[in-house]
């Protein structure tokens, strides 16, 4: 019997999460940072996978909702009007962590999880004009 790779695509897991309000809202802080957070879990995908801010200041926190799977979170290289080197390297289940960065160039930039890409566990942020 021969054993190998296959064109087939894996079975994913359905989205099954219920988020609060507060997932996926931009909204301003007192600091004048815009802020929004977005979820991960065991389902390889982000919630939400887009989202609009305007040119300024980010903070940007992942939380994983998950129990077993762990993700990271960067901005794909070479795919956006400027490049955003901040990234969260390894988030566990259950962890949460936050980077801050400056957008100028209005356009789309893709984001990703690394080691779930192949799965599709990416999503677009877009800086208005």
């Amino acid at each position: 019997m021969l054993t190998g790779c296959s064109n087939e695509q894996p079975t994913l897991p359905e989205a099954t999460r219920t988020t609060d309000g507060e997932v996926g809202a931009v909204s301003t802080a007192a600091d004048g940072v815009q802020e929004i957070t977005l979820e991960t879990g065991d389902d390889y995908v982000f919630t939400p996978d887009a989202f609009t801010v305007a040119p300024g200041q980010v903070r940007l926190t992942v939380r994983n909702v998950g129990d077993q799977l762990t993700h990271n979170f960067l901005f794909t290289a070479d795919a956006g009007p400027e490049e955003i080197t901040e990234q969260i390297p390894y988030l566990a289940p259950g962890q949460s962590e936050t980077i801050e960065f400056t957008v100028t160039v209005p356009g789309d930039h893709r984001f990703e999880c690394s080691f779930h890409t192949a799965l599709g566990q990416v999503g677009t942020m877009t800086v208005s004009g």
